[in-house]
C-alpha cells in the first residue's frame, strides 16, 4: 500500500466506501426496475406486431454498440434528460439495460411450442390470459436470464457514471487513476466486482427454480 493510500484508509475510507456502494446500487437497481419495466412489456408487444421488431430491435442493437462514456456524453447536452448527474447517468444505463431483456423476452415468448399455445386458445383463453397463464410463466427462465445479463453489465457500466457526476463506485475509480493509486481503484472495482457477482448468483439461483424438472 502506498503511503497516500496508507493515509485516505486512515481518514475515513471505509465510510466512504460503504457510502459510494449504496449509491452505486441505487444506480443500478433504479436503472434496472425501469429497464425491466419497458423492455418486458415492449417483448410482447413485438410478437403480437411483427412489423415493429425490425424498428426497436434494431435501435436497441444501435445503442449497445456505443460505447458507454460516449453515450453519456451524448445525453449531457439534451434538453429536459441530459446534464450532469445522476439523472442522465439512469437513462444511459437504462437505454444500455433494454436490449438484453427486450431480446430475452421476444425469443423466450416465441420461443414457446405453438401447439402449447394452440392449445391454450382452443381451450376459451383470451390473449391475456395466454399471456399471463401460460407464455409468462414458461418465458420465465429466458427472460430472467436477460434480466441477470442486463443487471451485471449495469453494474460494471455504471462505475463510469462517476465521470458525469452521478457517485458510485467510479468515484474511486476515478480518484485512483487520476493520482496512480491502487488503493483507490481497489476500493471501487472490489465492492463493484462483488455486488456483479452476488447479483449474478442470487439472480442465477433464481433462474434455476425455472427450469423444467
Amino acid at each position: 500500500m502506498s503511503q497516500r493510500g496508507a493515509q485516505v484508509m486512515s481518514s475515513g475510507l471505509p465510510g466512504e466506501i460503504v457510502q459510494l456502494t449504496m449509491e452505486h446500487l441505487w444506480l443500478v437497481l433504479l436503472s434496472i426496475t425501469i429497464a425491466v419495466g419497458i423492455a418486458l412489456p415492449m417483448g410482447v408487444l413485438l410478437t403480437r406486431k411483427r412489423p415493429l421488431q425490425g424498428w426497436v430491435l434494431g435501435f436497441a442493437n444501435v445503442v449497445q454498440t456505443i460505447p458507454s462514456l460516449a453515450l453519456f456524453g451524448f445525453l449531457i447536452p439534451l434538453p429536459l434528460i441530459g446534464g450532469i448527474g445522476q439523472h442522465t447517468a439512469i437513462m444511459a444505463l437504462i437505454l444500455y439495460a433494454l436490449l438484453p431483456v427486450l431480446r430475452n423476452t421476444f425469443t423466450g415468448i416465441l420461443g414457446i411450442d405453438p401447439a402449447v399455445r394452440e392449445s391454450a386458445l382452443a381451450m376459451g383463453m383470451t390473449d391475456g390470459q395466454l399471456l399471463r397463464l401460460v407464455e409468462l410463466p414458461l418465458a420465465a427462465r429466458t427472460i430472467l436470464a436477460g434480466v441477470r445479463v442486463a443487471t451485471v453489465t449495469t453494474i460494471g457500466t455504471a462505475t463510469i457514471a462517476a465521470a458525469i457526476g452521478a457517485g458510485g463506485l467510479g468515484v474511486f475509480i476515478f480518484r485512483g487513476l487520476a493520482s496512480v493509486d491502487s488503493t483507490l481503484l481497489l476500493a471501487g472495482a472490489i465492492p463493484a466486482a462483488a455486488m456483479a457477482l452476488l447479483a449474478d448468483g442470487g439472480l442465477g439461483w433464481i433462474e434455476k427454480k425455472f427450469s423444467p424438472v
